[in-house]
């Protein structure tokens, strides 16, 4: 536990300058953006591990596919197990053109047991505004499998949900806002004043005009330059490619589940005096049994209890002052001098900020 203490101060002591992030890591243009797409579709050729009877839907499907396939069938005479309903999932990248492949996520919908093995049918993908954008067809992929019998059984991963790469070819483009704009949007990621004012100065700086405007901490207008007009692509690049320090909030945060701590490099301690120490309490319990001589005429067995009870405190823990304005490094060498852990720093961080004496946001999940 010390030695992770103490990697995390040496990773909160590299320079200012190696904060330096491009813009395109920070923050993105608006209009490019990802699409969702969605779509009902079966899978065919599994090994009896389909949807059950119970299950109506993928056989009505079914009956609809042969039926424009030119078969006519009863409903009532399917009684198939090698497929299953499934819903169909993907996402269209900004600036897809038609021909564009991407991969599609198949997940069970009905009680089918497993779909290793299947071949998605031909499906449309729509989008929100119910136009189909891809056609999704292929084999699945799961990277897991299920088997078993009565008394015993198998399963490795996930195996009613799985993939189908590069599954979907794009029929539809997304039209292209960016060609005709005079004026771009930079939306940050992470909104922020500080970090979009910085933004703004250092796109103003690389062209030698005021271009950029912060019209609030979460985007950054952009007027491209004349000698950009109608070349939007080559402006994008030259300003994306910037560098820029962004900046973030005091903030720790407590993951009490798993154990994890993450503190921000802005998060400053007010003096305090922290001090440390375990107390443990072990209590065993040991029937002992009391019963008569062999052959003997009288006399009954009796339980006789017998508890022993321990209390222990670790020793050597000590009083740790951290002084006013200490950063996240001197916090992590000064609670590593007295050997707490990342449980135990939980702990004394809460008590820490219900002290007061925290200067940042402190977040428990």
């Amino acid at each position: 536990m010390k030695r992770i203490l103490c990697a995390l101060a040496l990773l909160l002591a590299v320079p200012y300058a190696a904060d330096a992030t491009r813009i395109k890591d920070i923050a993105s243009i608006d209009g490019v953006r990802d699409n969702q797409l969605v779509g009902y579709g079966l899978v065919v050729g599994l090994n009896g591990s389909g949807d059950s009877d119970q299950t109506k839907f993928p056989v009505q499907t079914l009956s609809n596919l042969l039926e424009r396939s030119g078969v006519t069938i009863r409903r009532s005479d399917i009684t198939v197990k090698n497929l299953a309903a499934v819903m169909v999932t993907a996402t269209l990248p900004p600036f897809a053109k038609q021909g564009t492949k991407i991969d599609v996520l198949v997940s069970s919908m009905g009680d089918a047991k497993s779909l290793a093995g299947g071949t998605l049918i031909m499906t449309p993908l729509k989008g929100a505004d119910g136009q189909v954008y891809a056609v999704a067809q292929g084999a699945v992929s799961t990277s897991a499998f299920s088997y078993g019998g009565q008394a015993a059984s198998a399963q490795k991963n996930h195996p009613t949900a799985g993939r189908v790469p590069e599954g979907a070819l794009v029929e539809r483009e997304v039209p292209n806002m960016l060609s005709d704009r005079s004026r771009l949007r930079l939306n940050l990621h992470q909104p922020d004043f500080t970090t979009a004012s910085r933004l703004a100065a250092a796109i103003n700086s690389k062209f030698n005009a005021a271009i950029a405007v912060c019209s609030d901490p979460g985007s950054v207008l952009l007027t491209i330059p004349e000698r950009y007009q109608g070349n939007t692509v080559e402006f994008a690049a030259a300003m994306e490619g910037l560098e820029v320090h962004p900046d973030t909030a005091a903030k720790v945060v407590l993951n009490e589940r798993t154990g994890t701590i993450v503190m921000g490099n802005a998060v400053r301690i007010s003096t305090v005096a922290v001090a440390h120490g375990n107390l443990t309490l072990t209590i065993k319990e040991t029937p002992l049994v009391s019963q008569p001589a062999p052959f003997s005429k009288g006399g009954e067995t009796v339980v006789v209890p017998r508890t022993d009870l321990k209390v222990s405190e670790q020793k050597g823990g000590g009083l740790s002052v951290l002084k006013e304005g200490a950063n996240i490094g001197d916090v992590v060498r000064a609670l590593n001098a007295i050997g707490v852990t990342p449980r135990d720093l939980m702990g004394i961080m809460q008590a820490i900020k219900a002290a007061g004496a925290l200067q940042g946001e402190l977040s428990i999940l």
